[in-house]
């Protein structure tokens, strides 16, 4: 049985404001909100010794926009390229979307050690601080997706499934959601069903790898495992959905018929959190 997607990406119209508020940017609320929820009490808690709760704020600013920053070059340079090559100004007009997780966790990964830096801290236990704060944010950020209809699946051949709208071929180009909703009906757009990869992702990389990343750091382990654990997990977890999930209409596949843009930069993540977790069986030991 599939399901057709019929969500309007606006959570909020506003008659002052022709876009309104959309349920991708409540999404980046909710996960800056929650980074600020844990991170605080962890603070609180002596988790990152020296450390109060002014400080903390600056990190999570700094992140922020380490995020935004990173998220869209990251998307302009992995992804869109030649785009930028012929219009350079399509950095700057977020509004039309795209945004690169690995390009927003450099921008994250940069603005840490400099605040670390100033903090006159070890990079990696701010890291490994920070962590643990990440993954419930890209769990919200990939809801954002589903709501908004886009990263969808591959093709499921009509067993199971969701129809996304904007996925559907041009013959369907213009059709009311009430015509799509009694095709659907009679089945004619089932063949079209994809898997919701962004729900897996959310799964996956919001809530499984944040159970793992909050137990390990609630105990007392060494420096690198849990910035080991997140960059390994992360990266299999992606690499794993990637085999579902569409690849950009513009990239296609990079070799095999198979090999995404996705996969190629996690594979880099997976090698490090390897690398990391070797390094912790002889870094010391955190008690907290």
């Amino acid at each position: 049985m599939t399901r057709l997607h019929d969500i309007d990406p606006i959570a909020l119209p506003l008659p002052f404001w022709p876009h309104g508020i959309h349920w991708y940017g409540l999404m980046y609320l909710a996960a800056f909100a929650t980074a600020w929820w844990l991170g605080s009490r962890r603070v609180r808690a002596g988790r990152l010794p020296g450390v109060d709760g002014n400080a903390f704020s600056d990190l999570l600013f700094y992140g922020m926009v380490g995020v935004v920053l990173g998220g869209r070059i990251g998307y302009v340079l992995f992804y869109a390229f030649d785009g930028l090559l012929a219009d350079p100004l399509m950095l700057l007009r977020i509004n039309e979307g795209g945004m690169s997780f690995h390009g927003g966790l450099l921008g994250v990964i940069l603005a840490t050690l400099w605040w670390s830096w100033r903090q006159r801290l070890h990079a990696f236990d701010t890291l490994d601080f920070v962590a643990p704060l990440v993954p419930l944010g890209l769990g919200f950020g990939r809801i954002g997706n589903y709501i908004g209809g886009e990263l969808w699946g591959r093709l499921t051949g009509g067993q199971g499934g969701v129809v996304f709208p904007d996925a559907l071929p041009a013959q369907y180009a213009g059709r009311s959601m009430a015509e799509l909703r009694d095709l659907h009906a009679s089945g004619v757009l089932d063949v079209y069903a994809r898997y919701p990869s962004q729900l897996y992702q959310a799964a996956l990389e919001g809530l499984v790898l944040f159970a793992v990343l909050w137990l390990v750091s609630r105990q007392p382990r060494r420096r690198y495992l849990v910035s080991g654990l997140f960059a390994l997990l992360y990266g299999l977890f992606r690499f794993a959905v990637e085999f579902v999930r569409q690849p950009d209409a513009h990239i296609g596949y990079l070799y095999g018929g198979w090999l995404t843009m996705g996969q190629v930069l996690s594979s880099p993540m997976i090698a490090l959190g390897l690398v990391l977790i070797v390094l912790s069986r002889r870094a010391p030991v955190l008690a907290r």
